[in-house]
């Protein structure tokens, strides 16, 4: 009979975290109107997540909080403004391994908008299309739906923008069962 003789097996492994590669990818926030919803989002990539974001100096305009996102790649900023304000802070994001990024913004809240983006698209060549949504962006990136109910026509007039800010626009069609078609392909608008 033969006997066996076990030597028990030693596996030994590490992960690093490049973390110090952190960086804020975004350069600029959108400007906003008093009364008006407000949306930006701030994005990192790179080092590792989850990352923490702090504002670590400056204030938020009054009514805007800040707050990362479910997969805490980006830092969101929403809310309604509620007064006529400049402000500038500082973000920082740190990685799961002490990487750091920081990045400064500044917010001009203005009491009403000065300008107006006039939107107009192809209609739909699908017979069951009963309107339209129309989405915005700071970024081509965090979509908010800017009409209150369906759009009948092809046309609509953005009258919440703000100085000095880019937008993006995107339209879907909705059918007669409320399916929504994909976006269409972002526009970009430049407010003086």
């Amino acid at each position: 009979m033969k006997s066996w003789l076990f030597f028990p097996l030693l596996v030994s492994f590490s992960v690093q975290c490049l973390a110090s590669n952190i960086t804020i990818i975004t350069s600029r926030v959108p400007n906003g109107t008093v009364d008006t919803a407000y949306s930006a989002a701030i994005k990192a990539n790179n080092g590792c997540t989850p990352y923490k974001w702090t504002i670590v100096s400056g204030t938020l305009p009054t009514g805007i909080t800040a707050r990362a996102s479910s997969n805490t790649m980006s830092f969101n900023l929403t809310g309604i403004p509620t007064k006529v304000v400049t402000d500038s802070f500082v973000v920082k994001a740190t990685g799961c391994g002490g990487g750091v990024s920081q990045a400064s913004y500044k917010i001009v809240i203005q009491s009403t908008a000065n300008y107006v983006v006039s939107l107009d698209w192809n209609a739909s060549t699908s017979t069951d299309v009963v309107g339209y949504n129309v989405y915005r962006s700071p970024d081509a990136a965090t979509w908010t739906k800017i009409n209150v109910s369906l759009i009948g026509p092809t046309l609509y007039s953005d009258s919440t923008v703000a100085n000095s800010s880019t937008y993006y626009y995107a339209a879907t069609a909705v059918d007669i069962e409320g399916h929504e078609s994909r976006k269409t392909s972002p526009v970009k608008v430049v407010v003086p």
